[in-house]
């Protein structure tokens, strides 16, 4: 689509009641990012309240008419996503707003491919519009769905503002307030406040005018996000403040997240806020058994199997009871395919005809709205099995003839762009679509540890169900592990760069470059679920590169230099994670470039490092980086005693440090003690845990080019 044009959905697909949005951008250097938002507008074009406004502190609507799915990694950066349910929103929203922003003086005309996608329930794409002019501008709106006649239509916007997200809101009716700076001189926030009340901080905030309820919370628009911003829980050691009696009662230690501070300011009339969301802290209470041999009642209770199929019968009913007892979790597994937000039901042994013998899937879904059905088919694996293409294709076929939306897998292993894990054939000649999407282990464990750590549930009962599936899925014995095995062709390849016989263009190379983008991908999910932020690895690619030929080319460099390399960034930390594993030597180099923060004199620099380094592994190489080249460097263990060792003898300006932990690598190729894969996740873990986590407060943002501020414009 060309700027300002507009479309009718009907015109575009049969399937548009429930639709997926896309944001997506580049960055050469690998380093750009932005955060995408969304409101709702009534017929002058302003918020209803506070509710409207749905960003990273407020993924969700409480009857899933929107939700913010988060980022995932495309070939040449990443793509940002909603899933919009038409059909829910309320009568009185006449446009809705996809919009995006930056912070800390990053602007889009440092991005490239700046494009908004949208797809209908089946992912099918409807439409595609990209941004060409972006320049000085902080925060953008894409593009926005109004009501015309009783129909979805699209216009494709393409606006920008130099004033960020809070300049955006203002202009549709928000009201913004700034706070003092904090404690320590951190950044301090800002408040966001509507016309309709005043919003909740850990994505709650109620809908509507006028009544006033007695807990309150204050939505946030944070000014600068960093570690520790966003959706982050009260510490496990704040006292539970949670007017729900069952939370209150519950043996489990249920922690509720607590409202923020009111601001200074006037609220706003009319103030409604919502429920408190309830997480459970990262600390259990203290166990009353009387030595470690007494094992807790769980709710699924994983014994040793007989056989796989028993493990991929008992993990598939195990799922999708809980799938459709706590609706978040349902819905967050299931928004993404196409499913409308309604009540949920599941089932396991379902038998249906196909042919002579029916046919009996692993499991279904099924979600209901307004008289609608929504069906999806599920075949899962356990244990590190493939999926079979033709069983696939069968469910497919099934799907297809009784009217079923979806066809959902799920498996140990992790889907790739470019490299589908199964190949099916789809019957052009037949009217009804049917999607095909995957879904790893590791991700089902990611938005389970992601809403009882971070984002919180409904209630203690929900929290404490999350827990047990958590836990169910961890077990050893469960078989619902993530990507665990790097494939028949991990030893052949490390063999051959040990004695210097793999050759460039030998595919074994390109399939151990697949698992090691499996891997990282993996990394990234449990990453993530640890943190509360979205952790995403970094794309490099040339503008235009197709996958295969981009992989076809690390697989050149592995015969070549004998390393496999991956960068992983997560949200709010300016520092990028570098992991590169070198089968020459059999190490793993884990490490960060940390900026040295400017105006500030180099001993000083150099001791402040080393005190946030306190708790750090003795054995942490730093090394000073120079302006084109590398300065001194030692481990921490010498450099203690002696910061000025860090500072180049030629008196050159210090742009920043190097950090790195070595590790001996798995030889394996699975994910045994001694597999490759258990020493990659020990790596990234140590040296998250005890280097790049201390490091927040060091990272201070460098100053932002001076321009003069900018009238937001209208978008008409």
């Amino acid at each position: 689509m060309l700027k300002g044009a507009n479309i009718g959905l009907a015109a575009l697909g049969e399937d548009t009641g429930a639709v997926v949005v896309g944001l997506s951008w580049s960055s050469a250097a690998g380093d750009g990012d932005a955060d995408v938002s969304l409101l709702l507008l009534d017929g002058d074009g302003k918020v209803r309240g506070d509710a409207d406004f749905y960003f990273y502190n407020r993924p969700a609507a409480e009857d899933g008419s929107v939700q913010l799915l988060g980022k995932v990694p495309t070939e040449n950066g990443s793509e940002d996503r909603i899933s919009l349910d038409l059909t829910a929103i309320p009568e009185d929203v006449a446009r809705i707003v996809v919009a995006a922003s930056q912070d800390g003086g990053a602007r889009f005309g440092d991005l490239d491919d700046l494009r908004l996608t949208l797809t209908d329930g089946s992912g099918e794409p409807l439409l595609g519009f990209s941004i060409t002019d972006a320049t000085v501008e902080t925060a953008f709106i894409f593009g926005e769905l109004y009501r015309r006649n009783e129909e979805w239509k699209f216009r494709a916007v393409g606006q920008g503002y130099e004033t960020g997200l809070a300049g955006l809101a203002t202009d549709f009716g928000i009201t913004v307030e700034e706070e003092d700076e904090g404690e320590g001189g951190e950044v301090g926030e800002t408040g966001v406040g509507g016309s309709g009340g005043v919003g909740g901080e850990a994505g709650v905030g109620g809908s509507g005018v006028g009544g006033t309820e007695t807990e309150e919370a204050v939505v946030t628009v944070p000014a600068q996000r960093g570690p520790g911003a966003g959706t982050d829980p009260v510490p496990a050691s704040d006292p539970v403040a949670a007017s729900d009696p069952v939370a209150a009662s519950d043996p489990v230690a249920v922690q509720a997240q607590a409202p923020a501070p009111a601001p200074t300011a006037a609220r706003p009339r009319g103030t409604r806020t919502a429920k408190k969301k309830v997480t459970l802290p990262k600390a259990p209470k203290k166990s009353l058994a009387e030595n470690d041999s007494w094992k807790p009642a769980r709710l699924f209770p994983v014994p040793s199997y007989k056989s796989d199929r028993e493990r991929e019968v008992r993990a598939t009913s195990v799922l999708l009871s809980v799938m459709a007892e706590v609706p978040e979790f349902g819905r967050r597994l299931t928004a993404g395919f196409g499913a409308p937000a309604g009540r949920m039901q599941t089932f396991t042994e379902v038998s249906l005809p196909h042919g002579d013998s029916p046919k009996r899937p692993d499991g279904v879904i099924r979600t209901e709205r307004a008289g609608k059905l929504w069906t999806a088919l599920v075949e899962t694996k356990t244990n590190g099995n493939p999926l079979k293409s033709e069983q696939v294709q069968t469910y497919m076929d099934i799907a297809a003839r009784r009217g079923y939306e979806a066809v959902i897998t799920l498996s140990n292993d992790v889907a790739l762009e470019g490299s589908p894990l199964v190949t099916v054939k789809t019957d052009g000649r037949r009217k009804h679509k049917v999607s095909l999407w995957h879904l790893s282990w590791a991700e089902v464990a990611h938005q389970a540890q992601m809403l009882i750590r971070h984002e919180g549930v409904g209630n203690a009962a929900h929290a404490w169900l999350l827990q047990e599936l958590l836990h169910y899925l961890q077990h050893e014995n469960s078989g619902c592990h993530g990507f665990q095995n790097m494939g028949p062709a991990w030893v052949p390849v490390r063999d051959g760069i040990d004695a210097e016989t793999l050759c460039q263009g030998d595919p074994r190379a390109v399939e151990v470059v697949e698992s090691w983008e499996r891997l990282i991908r993996q990394v990234c999910l449990r990453l993530g679920g640890e943190l509360g932020q979205k952790a995403l690895p970094v794309q490099r690619a040339r503008r235009g590169t197709d996958p295969k030929s981009r992989r076809a080319e690390l697989a050149d460099r592995l015969c070549e230099e004998g390393k496999l390399s991956a960068e992983v960034r997560v949200d709010g930390a300016r520092s990028i994670l570098s992991v590169t594993a070198d089968l020459r030597t059999g190490k793993i180099r884990t490490s960060m470039d940390v900026p040295a923060p400017d105006g500030a004199y180099p001993l000083s620099v150099a001791k402040r490092l080393l005190r946030f380094l306190e708790e750090a592994p003795a054995d942490l190489h730093v090394e000073t980086l120079l302006d084109g080249r590398n300065g001194p460097r030692g481990t921490l263990e010498r450099l203690r005693p002696e910061p000025g060792d860090l500072l180049p003898g030629d008196g050159a300006e210090i742009t920043g440090f190097r950090l790195s932990l070595f590790k001996g690598m798995g030889s394996g190729r699975g994910s045994a003690e001694t597999g490759f894969i258990r020493s990659v996740d020990q790596a990234v873990d140590r040296f998250h845990g005890s280097v790049a986590a201390h490091l927040g407060q060091f990272e201070q943002r460098r100053p932002g080019r001076t321009r003069q501020p900018a009238e937001p414009s209208g978008t008409g």
